[in-house]
């Protein structure tokens, strides 16, 4: 297990955690949580060994095999699923042994790695590796592409792929959902519930936390807090800390009035559709964790538009591609004020293209897109935030879009969005990626937006950002297109979805957990269609695949007798060696004349014969037993 006994963790002269005492299990899957700068990071270092407690005591089994995320990936020319199967160290050690000891010809040596590799499943370990990376949506032709070739999120993909290959006792796990996509977040949700070590894990989304974990660790003010169950049942637990302080709890009750007055709109409009009651369920679910977040630093809405179109924005079969490409086939869709739709589809299917077609950045290769009068679109997506000016201020890009508005209220502004005081004024440079993410938010939503197009908003997003931005969509009236792989964000937002799927875009008469379902129908079928083709491609192979297969098991064979053998000619060649001496020794003991001689060397003669006879009679017993084993392994012809 893992003991945390009186622990305090400093950086520097600032204190991080304070007298911590709690134990984790083996099996154990605990969700780390805390506001940005308490902690969490420097926890991982200290369980990796990198920093060391002020006092107090960190206990672990010392023989515990510890896998984390690497921060960084080498633009190596090593193929993907190498770079991969690297992860798991000792698989890798005994590979290299094995091309050593076959150099060398050490034959027992060869046995007992061999021995090792099958006990780790080392036969089986290109296959893992590459279901890890099917996992995260790459394809089979992206597995021997040098990882020179991925793309920054891609390669952070490989990194979580290489973690999870690793064999662990302990697995660290920081924010993995980052640039992945929703159905390979849903699948590493799968994986990681399979995962028999212990998982610590840093995550700002709520739904895969809850699917994931069964305890919480939160660091607040100094203090790790342990609570048990999941992430919605540490929610509740916290807001009932924070509801006995009066001043919060009368803020959360304004809170809770205003989701009552949107829930009750809400439901009177609304149909029988599935979305819909799903829709009402998540805004009900959110009283209960409201006062979780009373104490937020975020605090925005957004502003009142000038008008709004109807409809807003129409495609009328509309292709939609690259050079000519066409990824997207008559795409069908109106968009009108308060529609709130969410995109649904698996990597590589077209949601971004679509997005990229909607905000007018791609121009449709056939068909029509018609803009409503007045349409103001507002659309975000990872881009925009590298086209921030890393040497403005946050008020310096306020001021730029916006040069009429006084100073104060920009910072009245930026506030609610946690750009307080000098923070409104530094270069956004050094910004890290969620406060980049917060920056363009801001900065969209002040242009008063009646479309909001939003690819991905949450990367980089803390909880408390992502609560806030999902209670101020509630209060928005324009339209709004989400792709997100955040479940607890589309499942609150959205009244319905679209599948993009096979080219085609088309309504989804569904919600999440029908859409989950969908994920794994396809999985089966690319399984199926895999093995088909396997099967086909061994009908036309079956002679080279049946060669292949007996030489595999002949070398395997050889390499099982080969130490066997060694031994055997070891043996044989010492017997003969023993019985030559042995026979001189018989010799000299059938002369007369020694017993009449020196009586110390007739006793020494007599001694050396017995000492030969045994050795010979055990290396007899010994030759038996080796030619019992190997009668057991045949041998090939």
């Amino acid at each position: 297990m893992i003991q945390f006994r009186n622990l305090t963790l400093t950086r520097g002269v600032r204190v991080l955690i304070e007298n911590a005492s709690f134990q984790l299990h083996p099996g154990h899957k605990v969700g780390l949580t805390g506001a940005n700068g308490a902690g969490k990071s420097s926890l991982f270092a200290l369980l990796r060994g990198e920093l060391h407690a002020e006092s107090g005591d960190l206990e672990m089994p010392p023989q515990w095999v510890i896998a984390h995320v690497s921060q960084e990936t080498p633009a190596v020319a090593k193929a993907a699923i190498e770079f991969v199967l690297d992860g798991d160290v000792e698989l890798r050690s005994i590979e290299q042994g094995l091309l050593e000891a076959e150099a060398n010809h050490e034959g027992e040596k060869i046995g007992e790695l061999h021995a090792r590799f099958s006990e780790i499943g080392g036969y089986s370990a290109r296959a893992r590796a590459a279901e890890l990376l099917h996992g995260l949506s790459f394809s089979n032709a992206d597995l021997s592409r040098p990882v020179s070739d991925f793309s920054g999120g891609w390669r952070v993909r490989l990194n979580l792929a290489s973690a999870l290959m690793c064999r662990s006792d302990l697995l660290l796990l920081d924010e993995p959902t980052n640039h992945l996509d929703l159905d390979a977040v849903i699948w590493l949700e799968g994986w990681l519930k399979e995962y028999r070590g212990t998982l610590i894990l840093i995550s700002h989304d709520r739904d895969f936390l809850d699917n994931v974990i069964d305890h919480v660790i939160h660091i607040e003010q100094q203090q790790m807090t342990l609570y048990k169950g999941g992430y919605s049942d540490f929610e509740r637990q916290r807001a009932e800390k924070l509801a006995q302080q009066q001043s919060l709890y009368e803020r959360q009750q304004r809170e809770v009035a205003h989701l009552h007055s949107y829930i009750d709109r809400f439901r009177a409009k609304a149909t029988k559709a599935r979305q819909a009651q799903s829709r009402i369920k998540a805004l009900e679910r959110m009283e209960l964790i409201s006062a979780a977040h009373i104490d937020s630093p975020f605090s925005f809405g957004f502003r009142e538009m000038r008008g709004a179109p109807d409809p807003l924005l129409v495609l009328d079969d509309a292709n939609a591609g690259y050079n000519d490409h066409i990824i997207l086939n008559k795409v069908k869709l109106t968009l009108r004020p308060g529609e709130r739709l969410g995109l649904l589809g698996r990597n590589g299917a077209g949601k971004s293209t679509l997005i990229k077609l909607l905000s007018g950045n791609l121009t449709p290769l056939s068909g029509k897109r018609i803009e409503g009068k007045d349409l103001n679109i507002g659309y975000f997506a990872q881009h925009q935030l590298e086209q921030l000016r890393p040497d403005e201020s946050p008020l310096q890009h306020m001021v730029r879009l916006d040069p009429q508005t006084r100073e104060q209220e920009h910072r009245n502004y930026l506030g609610g969005f946690d750009f307080r005081g000098d923070m409104a004024s530094t270069p956004c440079g050094p910004f890290s990626g969620g406060e980049k993410s917060r920056l363009a938010l801001a900065l969209l939503i002040w242009t008063k937006p009646n479309l909001l197009l939003l690819d991905e908003p949450t990367n980089h997003l803390d909880l408390e950002m992502r609560h806030a931005l999902t209670l101020a969509l509630q209060e928005y009236e324009g339209g709004v297109v989400l792709v997100s792989h955040d479940r607890a964000l589309l499942r609150a937002s959205c009244d319905r979805f679209v599948l993009v799927a096979d080219g085609v875009a088309e309504t989804f008469d569904g919600d999440l957990e029908d859409y989950r379902n969908w994920l794994a129908e396809q999985r089966s079928k690319d399984k199926a269609a895999e093995t088909q083709n396997k099967d086909n491609s061994a009908e036309k192979s079956t002679h080279k695949n049946d060669r292949a297969q007996s030489k595999a098991e002949r070398q395997a064979r050889i390499l099982e007798r080969r130490p066997l053998i060694k031994e055997t000619e070891q043996l044989e060649s010492k017997m003969a060696t023993w019985q030559k001496e042995k026979n001189q020794l018989d010799e000299r003991l059938a002369d007369p004349a020694i017993y009449s001689a020196d009586k110390a060397i007739l006793q020494t003669t007599l001694k050396q014969q017995a000492e030969l006879a045994q050795r010979i009679e055990q290396a007899e017993e010994r030759w038996l037993e080796l030619h019992e084993q190997l009668e057991a392994i045949p041998a090939f012809d």
